[in-house]
């Protein structure tokens, strides 16, 4: 929450600025997941740890540390790795490993999103 809220000390008088950036991050994180999902299909492990690491960046960016850190994660399964446990992966682990990370992450994205809106919703603009 940190990040978020250096993001926030940018806003002026309104939240614009922040929630300008918040709804560009969902806008993003929804078509990255639907190019994941086709990319799972595909069985396409460098477009998978290619957008992993896109969503990671964009993730950091506004402080979602969970999502953040599983896009690491599937970011490392496309390049046949396994970083928490030092070891190179197979092809057929590696998808084995992003379809599960897959589902979890959009699952943390849900709760991210949710926590984000509950705070613009508790926090209105002054008027």
């Amino acid at each position: 929450m940190d990040i978020f809220q250096q993001i926030l000390d940018l806003d002026e008088d309104t939240h614009e600025f922040s929630r300008g950036m918040t709804l560009e991050y969902f806008s993003q994180v929804e078509s990255t997941f639907e190019e994941m999902d086709e990319a799972l299909k595909q069985r396409d492990l460098l477009q998978l740890s290619t957008l992993g690491h896109f969503l990671k960046g964009s993730s950091a960016a506004l402080g979602v540390a969970k999502v953040q850190a599983s896009c690491e994660k599937i970011q490392h399964y496309g390049q046949l790795r396994d970083e928490q446990k030092n070891k190179d992966l197979s092809k057929e682990e590696a998808l084995g490993l992003i379809s599960k990370l897959l589902s979890q992450v959009k699952k943390e994205y849900i709760e991210a999103e949710r926590c984000l809106m509950e705070w613009y919703a508790a926090n209105p603009d002054p008027e």
